[in-house]
């Protein structure tokens, strides 16, 4: 993967977006990159609810 490609906004669902306004704000910037970064890595083009339950329980959130 090439720079460009790393820094690429993927696409989020409705309902991962929910989840994701649920994280406390002083600590979902850096939960949002975390999450994108396992979906690249598994080689998803959108986060879905079910990849941000799978980055909490990997996170041990």
């Amino acid at each position: 993967m090439n720079d460009f490609e790393s820094l690429e906004a993927l696409r989020w669902t409705p309902e991962a977006k929910a989840k994701l306004k649920n994280i406390p704000f002083f600590a979902r910037t850096q939960a949002k990159a975390r999450i994108e970064q396992l979906a690249r890595a598994a080689g998803q083009e959108v986060v879905t609810v079910e990849l941000v339950e799978q980055a909490r329980v990997e996170f041990g959130q």
